[in-house]
């Protein structure tokens, strides 16, 4: 059996670079500082901010979280929780309109213990599916494939928040 490589250098800055969960908290700093486009935010105001996620499960892999830095739905006023839903329900239509994906994996994880990678400020990841999107690599290598550059599905999904 010959061996396959299979070329990523986009995670590069991920593998010699710290991790950027110790670098702050991703939903407050990088819709602050820096070009938009670079840090993959695809719309911030005052209630939300709307980027993709940098190591996607998908093509299309967002994430839709508050302004305010909170870890717990409790934690926002009524008025916040309702924008905030109208921000998921937008990047919702993003997605669909974009990608025609057959399913949407809608999710938060609320905490550490349920896995909640940045556990102080809640988000939800938009994640589009369409059948047979698991292939062998994730059971077999541990490797996910996405066929998309980052920066393209960034430019795709843009246009929804001009």
């Amino acid at each position: 059996m010959s061996r396959q490589v299979l070329w990523a250098p986009w995670r590069m800055t991920y593998v010699e670079g710290e991790s950027p969960r110790t670098k702050g908290c991703i939903f407050c700093d990088l819709p602050a500082h820096g070009d938009p486009r670079e840090n993959l935010v695809l719309h911030a105001d005052d209630d939300a901010v709307v980027m993709l996620n940098r190591y996607p499960y998908n093509s299309g892999h967002l994430m839709v979280a508050p302004r305010r830095h909170a870890g717990d739905p409790l934690e926002l006023a009524p008025e916040a929780w309702a924008g905030l839903m109208e921000h998921l329900r937008r990047a919702l239509a993003a997605l669909r309109e974009t990608f025609r994906p057959e399913g949407v994996n809608v999710g938060a994880n609320l905490g550490a213990a349920a896995g909640a990678g940045i556990a102080d400020h809640l988000h939800w990841h938009l994640v589009p599916r369409w059948p047979g999107d698991t292939n062998f690599m994730p059971v077999l290598a541990e490797v996910k494939v996405v066929p998309q550059h980052l920066l393209a599905t960034y430019d795709l999904l843009k246009r929804h928040y001009a």
